[in-house]
């Protein structure tokens, strides 16, 4: 009972930080869905011309997903920055886990990955189907 007194501090921290990251893991996706969606949206008449001139769609799908990955892979290098500054300001609050583990955060990097790709799904679909006549008539 002593011991579960002691270790509720670091547990309540604990869970406080996998909610809050689970927060910030949704708010991310959602956000870098709406700014590549956005891009495509402004991008219409561009990719308009591309498939009209015969760019296949791998092609117009490859254009939305580099962007998309050009994003994330600043956003990693400047979170992996920051999440090495931080983890050395709570080393104290890791248990048997070093402020650097190697494995937490390449697990991270790929999950962020991975959600990233998946919100750039929908609009690089979309993109892919833009009508070249449609796409060259809008203003």
């Amino acid at each position: 009972q002593v011991l579960a007194q002691t270790l509720w501090p670091r547990r309540a921290f604990s869970l406080m930080f996998v909610v809050f990251g689970g927060i910030a893991l949704a708010l991310a996706s959602l956000g870098l869905f709406a700014v590549t969606a956005y891009a495509v949206s402004q991008r219409t008449r561009e990719i308009g011309v591309r498939m009209a001139l015969g760019a296949p769609a791998r092609q117009v799908w490859w254009l939305v997903l580099r962007r998309t990955l050009f994003q994330v892979g600043l956003g990693l290098a400047v979170g992996a920055c920051g999440a090495f500054v931080v983890g050395r300001l709570l080393r104290t609050w890791l248990v048997q886990t070093s402020p650097t583990d190697l494995a937490t955060f390449l697990a991270v990097a790929a999950i962020l990955v991975a959600v990233s790709l998946a919100a750039a799904f929908v609009p690089a679909r979309r993109a892919t189907r833009i009508d070249p006549l449609a796409a060259l008539r809008c203003e």
